[in-house]
């Protein structure tokens, strides 16, 4: 479980082809705080820690994870954001993250405004996700706040502190996020699809 408040923007320093699966390994400031068998979001997919070397460490993506996210685009150089699971106990200052993509949206637009950014992806609606104003949704493991809610679209506005210090800054029109949507906006879509 995460909250999708972002801990590092990390670099991909190597990505092995392990079979359907790759291998990416990773340079943190976390690293020496990491164990082997930990559970680290990499762009908001869930990845459990498989070695540890030094400064860096290694994590699996299968090929399920593959198919369902933009993780097998990541190019040696990127920068990742990463967040450890929550602490029980804390606050929750994001909203409930599970890790687990549901699909992958395209950067539309990006729009520089008075002091913020405005940035729109469209996804592909019809895999029953939704979002709403003022609801939550996580783009690459960034908890945020939807501005403007379309059935195929959305927007959300982007602070200068969350600009600098997440991969918002590197993102271009046309680039591929990972999505995951408001747990409960899910529960609900799914209660309202299976009562039809």
């Amino acid at each position: 479980m995460f909250t999708g408040i972002i801990e590092e923007l990390a670099v991909v320093t190597n990505i092995v082809k392990n079979g359907e699966n790759i291998d990416i390994s990773v340079k943190s400031a976390i690293t020496n705080e990491l164990k082997i068998d930990q559970s680290v979001a990499h762009n908001g997919v869930c990845l459990t820690v498989v070695s540890i070397d030094g400064e860096e460490y290694t994590v699996t993506a299968i090929k399920e994870t593959l198919d369902k996210t933009a993780i097998g685009s990541l190019q040696i150089g990127d920068e990742i954001n990463l967040e450890r699971a929550m602490k029980m106990g804390t606050r929750l200052d994001g909203h409930i993250v599970q890790g687990h993509v549901d699909q992958t949206g395209i950067c539309k637009n990006i729009a520089e405004e008075d002091g913020s950014w405005r940035f729109t992806f469209t996804y592909d609606a019809s895999k029953n996700n939704v979002t709403i104003e003022k609801g939550s949704i996580t783009i690459d493991g960034t908890s945020l706040t939807v501005v403007d809610s379309k059935k195929d679209e959305f927007s959300v506005a982007i602070i200068p502190y969350t600009y600098q210090h997440t991969r918002f800054k590197n993102y271009r029109i046309g680039d591929e996020v990972n999505l995951e949507f408001d747990v409960i906006g899910k529960y609900v879509a799914r209660l309202l699809e299976l009562h039809k």
